[in-house]
């Protein structure tokens, strides 16, 4: 595997699954776009200390190539988003997530659900949410779905029984009962209208979030995200930032940026969830893609970069105001 495309996770049956987008193979210049995979075992005690390296059971072929597992119906690559392990009516874990089946460029014409086969070591196609019409207007009856990353929200957080589980990228835009039939059933999710901008530490033009994702953090005791700036300067799509809220619904306040890539893009940050003390993990895509035509990093362009943050930093106190 010489690079991949964005990483989605999930702590599933005892050990945590890891998914990514587009991989560029040595073997074949076109690679893998039906989603690769592997598989490692929970990590003890993390040394937050480079390198950081995972043991991953990649999903091979025969050949012991890596392969995709999400290979949905029809033309083009598929997509994941939304990776969550839930339980079902009988306590059973299932893995589950959202695809999106696109042509061209970054044109989506199918959605839908699919969970994974513990016998195939894949997903398979639950239902189809939404497929373009004659208008090929991709946003133009699209209804929502579960999109970004998941994260549970316990009930007593507003005096109820259950536990919701939240959908965002990175500010939380859907909810359902975090259960699987909930999950599988439109009729139980509800939209979520998420904070559009995040006020900056120091004054100046808020920070429009153009992806991300939220945890819990324990040290903090409070909600933490990590996410790119739409349109930042001076990188379009490599300025990153920190924020902090009292729930996960809001509201975020006083945004401290943590990271620049200049003339790079750096998208889809995720939060590692095993990193919930005064160090931060999170790992973004990092490409030239979207940039002002930078020569290409060798051996890190369009690959995972994984960066740590230290919470306790002085700079970041400015998170701590609403």
């Amino acid at each position: 595997m010489l690079g991949c495309d964005s990483v989605q996770t999930a702590l599933h049956q005892g050990r945590r699954f890891w998914f990514w987008g587009d991989t560029t193979l040595a073997h074949y210049p076109l690679g893998v776009f039906h989603t690769t995979g592997a598989r490692t075992d929970p990590a003890r005690r993390i040394a937050f200390k480079p390198p950081v390296q995972p043991r991953f059971q990649m999903f091979r072929e025969a050949n012991q190539r890596p392969r995709g597992v999400a290979k949905m119906p029809g033309k083009g690559p598929t997509w994941l988003s939304a990776v969550v392990s839930l339980p079902d009516a009988d306590g059973a874990a299932r893995l589950v997530a959202s695809f999106v089946k696109v042509e061209g460029f970054v044109d989506v014409y199918e959605t839908g659900l699919c969970v994974w086969d513990d016998e195939d070591s894949a997903f398979k196609p639950e239902r189809v949410l939404w497929t373009r019409g004659p208008s090929k207007d991709p946003e133009s009856d699209r209804p929502p779905m579960p999109d970004g990353h998941g994260v549970v929200w316990r009930g007593e957080a507003e005096g109820a029984q259950d536990d919701w589980i939240l959908f965002g990228n990175p500010l939380p835009m859907l909810r359902c009962p975090a259960t699987f039939e909930a999950w599988r059933d439109p009729a139980t999710w509800e939209v979520l209208e998420p904070q559009k901008t995040i006020p900056r530490a120091g004054g100046g033009k808020p920070v429009v979030p153009q992806s991300g994702a939220i945890a819990w953090n324990e040290h903090r005791q409070r909600w933490v995200a990590i996410f790119a700036q739409k349109f930042g300067e001076p990188s379009f799509l490599g300025e990153v930032w920190y924020a902090e809220a009292p729930a996960p619904t809001g509201p975020w306040g006083r945004a401290v940026k943590v990271l620049s890539h200049q003339n790079y893009s750096f998208y889809n940050p995720i939060i590692h969830p095993d990193s919930a003390g005064k160090t931060l993990l999170f790992e973004g895509t990092f490409t030239t893609l979207f940039a002002d035509k930078p020569a290409p990093l060798p051996r890190y362009d369009y690959n995972q970069v994984l960066y740590r943050l230290d919470l306790d930093d002085p700079a970041l106190k400015p998170a701590l105001e609403e």
